[in-house]
């Protein structure tokens, strides 16, 4: 998936130094490609000192990634599966326990907000789950606050005058 986005990447750059060399402006590229001008000066800049292959080879921004793309898709099988499979006590996944699965099984440990982005990179969202039980009988819990429950509840003692 990243491979793909810098695949785009670098097109957006040559066919912005291809525009360079044909004698447009900046701007005009810039708004051609779909990028701040600046970046095109950064990229002019590029071409200036290397050439149009300057352009191909720009290193990619930020820290390298902690899991490849193997790694990444061992991961989403591990949260296809049931928590307790993996030894959790109940049904539900939480940033914690995905964190603690990603430790097991690639010796990387994550903030919560990393394996936040990490989760919605593989496609996976939010799911808050119901608080209700699916088989909760409604005119069975209706009966049963109308005739049993102010049977148990307290009732206030009656003190003397």
């Amino acid at each position: 998936m990243a491979k793909k986005r810098l695949d785009e990447a670098t097109k957006k750059r040559l066919r912005a130094g291809r525009m360079l060399l044909a004698g447009k402006r900046p701007a005009e590229v810039a708004l051609a490609v779909g990028v701040a001008r600046q970046t095109v000066y950064t990229w002019k800049g590029l071409l200036d000192e290397g050439g149009i292959d300057a352009l191909r080879a720009v290193p990619g921004r930020g820290r390298p990634a902690k899991l490849d793309a193997a790694q990444l898709e061992g991961v989403r099988r591990a949260v296809l599966q049931k928590p307790t499979e993996h030894g959790f006590g109940t049904e539900l996944w939480t940033l914690k326990r995905v964190g603690v699965v990603i430790k097991r099984l690639h010796g990387v440990q994550f903030g919560q907000t990393q394996i936040w982005r990490i989760l919605g990179s593989l496609g996976f969202s939010a799911q808050k789950p119901e608080k209700r039980a699916i088989e909760r009988n409604e005119d069975g819990v209706r009966e049963w606050k109308r005739r049993t429950w102010p049977g148990l509840k307290k009732k206030p003692r009656e003190t003397a005058a």
